[in-house]
């Protein structure tokens, strides 16, 4: 596994800054977990000024930009997957967001099913992971982890509300 980047390797390019989630991804331990909760705690601070529609096209952005950003850093790390890299952990969670109610009960069943889907990578997912070594492959792991995410949000919605 390749070397853990620093704060110097953080601050060398913009695609490492986002790829690292803003600095969450130099967490010594789970630093996916750390993207996630950063996604979650800066979620908050940009809903309240877009619309429903207005945060899709926003976050459509952010994972095409996250595709070039994992990109250029898996390559300057050497590692086209490497734990720091985050940026696929976040866009994803501020889509589940988005679309969970918000209550801090909904938002935490949200957290704890992405991160249990992100981690067991069931299929296509694991696909994704072994076999689409880039940043597209990186990101779109994250993407299906949010659609069973979301599949079992709008389950326990239908047996509990």
């Amino acid at each position: 596994m390749a070397k853990p980047p620093s704060v110097r390797f953080l601050l060398a390019h913009p695609a490492h800054f986002f790829a690292l989630g803003c600095g969450s991804g130099l967490a010594p331990k789970a630093p996916g977990t750390f993207g996630t909760l950063f996604a979650w705690l800066t979620f908050a601070l940009f809903h309240q000024h877009f619309s429903d529609f207005g945060l899709l096209f926003l976050l459509t952005a952010a994972y095409l930009a996250g595709i070039w950003f994992i990109d250029v850093t898996g390559k300057a790390i050497g590692d086209p997957d490497h734990g720091s890299i985050v940026w696929d952990e976040i866009v994803p969670f501020w889509l589940i967001l988005l679309m969970t109610p918000e209550t801090f009960l909904w938002q935490l069943a949200a957290f704890a099913l992405f991160r249990y889907f992100d981690i067991t990578k069931p299929q296509p997912a694991r696909y994704f992971d072994q076999h689409v070594k880039n940043g597209f492959g990186v990101m779109a792991d994250d993407l299906v982890a949010a659609g069973y995410t979301l599949l079992c949000l709008a389950l326990l919605k239908i047996v509990f509300a």
